[in-house]
């Protein structure tokens, strides 16, 4: 094996760790096996059907929100990490505000723009780009528009 190919490996091997959320699926069947793993989770919703969903929000400025959901009896049956790229593409005009916290899970902060009438959702993540993803929410709470942004924690002085 080349060091590329090794390099690619270990990358795979990473990124398969991020989409179980560090659970490993053949232990951690039940929601009670999870939550003696994880903890108690950031914000948990229960559906019609009796099925939940958890969200747990970790890593570094909370770059990860890891969704877990479980069937009515209580078993695992997808865990995910929802900040991404393909989730932040679910993301709807319309949505409600209950709708876009089920998909992406907790903002890791919130702000204003007030001649804009808007509450700004904004969830860091992982990327090379060093940006965050923004929701726009409506003063009724439904999702107006979205935009990446550059983080602030990040030195995005060009001029040196």
């Amino acid at each position: 094996m080349n060091p590329r190919q090794g390099w690619a490996l270990l990358a795979l091997v990473g990124l398969t760790g991020c989409s179980t959320c560090g659970i490993d699926p053949q232990v951690d069947t039940t929601s009670d096996r999870v939550q003696a793993k994880l903890g108690t989770p950031s914000r948990a919703w229960t559906h019609a059907d009796g099925s939940t969903r958890w969200a747990y929000a970790h890593g570094a400025y909370s770059r990860q929100t890891c969704m877990v959901d479980f069937d009515a009896q209580g078993r695992l049956q997808k865990a995910e990490n929802v900040l991404d790229e393909a989730h932040f593409l679910q993301v709807k005009p319309g949505m409600t505000a209950d709708e876009l916290e089920q998909l992406l899970g907790p903002a890791g902060w919130t702000w204003q723009v007030a001649y804009h009438r808007q509450t700004v959702w904004s969830y860091r993540y992982d990327n090379p780009f060093c940006q965050v993803f923004h929701v726009g929410l409506t003063p009724d709470g439904h999702v107006e528009d979205s935009a990446h942004g550059l983080d602030p924690i990040c030195d995005h002085d060009h001029d040196r």
